[in-house]
């Protein structure tokens, strides 16, 4: 064990938890807080009349562009963990990361639309570096033998959702009764108060992330800076290109060109795993199980990822907002959810332990699978709601109550499948499984832009079936993947127990 880890297994200063813990705890509360605010504000935005202040894109633009940024933050994780890694060390990863998001942010508040998109760009890049790595370094602050470290990740995730929770509230009150780029230059404040936390508390991490875990030798780290480099430099060149018209893209159509490259690219290195990676059998039983749990994550985030795109726009055009004689921004209602994920987490908690003491637990499998119908029954809820919408705004219960449920589905899959991928994968490749089940967050987004597409305030009569698509979507795949479960849940138990059936044998 390092001197490091050493320390801070002794440390209790932050609730019981390392102080560390608080850094990170804070840092990321305020880049969350810029996330969600900016991305609450990113469709409304782009559909806005240009005498509004906005871009007056189509919806169906609008929800391929909101697509493509999403799924570009969880996709660009990946490399972001590898640079760190191998190059910076995580603690470098997050000061750049957010700084290069405080930019982008500040590029997004200037009201010039012609560099909208090289913010979006910005963030995305930062986010890729900062995110995956500040949650790699709340597991560094605790020894393989501290049993702090679960209740160390539900505090640090509760700190995400206060961040979205002061995003949404501060950012949408910011754009509606002032001006959309004052609700972009906020979230570059709440970034900036997260940098400077950062840089000043960031001793209390006593060394965690401070060095790459694998360094490349000089001459790999001198190959890795020029690829970063090369990519960086086309990267520019197609965005300086896009805006002067040289190169025209079609969001729309490259939305769909993305959704089916990510998921080639997904089960050819699912299945790489699989064939190549000298599994014994009942490893290749953990990866059936695991592939199931990835296919429910996938269309669970197709389906809740329409907060921000079809659902965001109801609220702006279809609900009645007015409480009390106050009409309350459209981000608002997204504070739904963050608000029911603190009070119901508690209660979660203690649902599965309990049901771990009665010895009932149900298959990793079968709960996802719930968890996904539990999701597309909120979509049925809209159906209701749409078919309201036809004498005029509904009440905001219709959403709250779709975004409650949504919030139960989150509890009952998120957490399950992260558990999944850390138990069931065979133990030499848990690290690139974990990345590939973070890679569901950013197909399932994409796919979502594509349901979006058909959204159109303007007929609302066509609107119950849209949200009819995503039900059945989510409701049938969900039944399928139970089914299924139903299968492999023994498989879970002996990958699980580590024990051989004489199937096996």
């Amino acid at each position: 064990m390092s001197d490091s880890v050493t320390a801070l297994a002794g440390d209790t200063r932050f609730f019981g938890h390392p102080k560390g813990l608080q850094t990170l705890f804070l840092t990321e509360m305020w880049e969350r807080m810029s996330y969600y605010g900016m991305r609450g504000l990113l469709v409304l935005f782009m559909t806005a009349a240009i005498t509004e202040g906005g871009l007056e894109l189509p919806t169906e633009t609008a929800f391929a562009i909101y697509g493509l940024y999403t799924a570009s933050v969880y996709f660009m994780g990946l490399p972001g963990g590898w640079i760190a890694d191998r190059l910076t060390g995580s603690q470098k990863a997050i000061w750049f990361g957010g700084i290069i998001i405080m930019c982008g942010h500040i590029v997004l508040a200037i009201p010039s639309h012609s560099t909208f998109f090289i913010g979006l760009i910005m963030v995305v890049l930062g986010t890729g570096l900062l995110k995956p790595n500040i949650s790699a370094v709340v597991g560094q602050l605790y020894s393989a033998e501290d049993e702090r470290r679960d209740a160390g990740y539900a505090l640090y995730y509760m700190g995400i959702n206060i961040g979205s929770l002061i995003g949404y509230t501060v950012c949408g009150l910011l754009a509606q009764r002032v001006g959309w780029h004052w609700g972009f230059g906020a979230a570059a404040v709440g970034m900036a108060f997260g940098l400077l936390h950062f840089r000043f508390t960031n001793k209390n991490l006593q060394g965690a992330g401070e060095k790459p875990a694998a360094p490349l030798s000089p001459q790999g780290q001198e190959t890795g800076w020029l690829i970063i480099a090369l990519f960086l430099a086309v990267t520019a060149l197609v965005t300086s290109l896009m805006l002067n018209g040289t190169v025209i893209i079609d969001p729309v159509a490259l939305a769909r060109q993305t959704a089916i490259f990510l998921s080639i690219l997904f089960f050819a290195y699912y299945f790489w795993i699989y064939f190549t990676g000298n599994l014994a059998p009942i490893e290749k039983k953990g990866m059936w199980a695991l592939l199931l749990v990835c296919i429910a994550s996938t269309c669970f985030w197709s389906g809740f990822e329409q907060a921000g795109s079809s659902l965001n726009l109801f609220g702006q055009d279809l609900t009645d907002r007015r409480i009390f004689g106050f009409e309350i921004p459209t981000t608002w209602l997204q504070n739904a959810n963050p608000f029911f994920i603190i009070m119901l987490t508690p209660f979660f908690a203690a649902l599965w332990v309990n049901l771990g003491k009665k010895l009932a637990t149900p298959a990793y499998g079968l709960k996802c699978a719930v968890g996904l119908m539990i999701m597309g029954i909120g979509f049925v809820v809209m159906i209701f709601a749409a078919q309201a919408a036809a004498d005029g705004k509904v009440a905001v219960f219709w959403l709250v109550l779709t975004y409650f449920l949504h919030t139960v589905g989150e509890l009952t899959l998120s957490p399950i499948a992260l558990s999944a991928i850390s138990k069931l994968s065979p133990e030499r490749f848990v690290g690139q499984l974990m990345g590939l089940f973070i890679f569901t967050y950013s197909l399932g987004s994409i796919i979502a832009s594509l349901f979006a597409g058909s959204y159109d305030s303007e007929n609302i009569a066509g609107m119950p079936a849209l949200f009819m698509r995503i039900a059945t979507f989510s409701i049938g795949t969900g039944a399928v993947v139970f089914l299924v479960g139903m299968l492999t849940k023994g498989w879970e138990k002996d990958v699980e127990a580590g024990k051989v059936s004489p199937d096996d044998l």
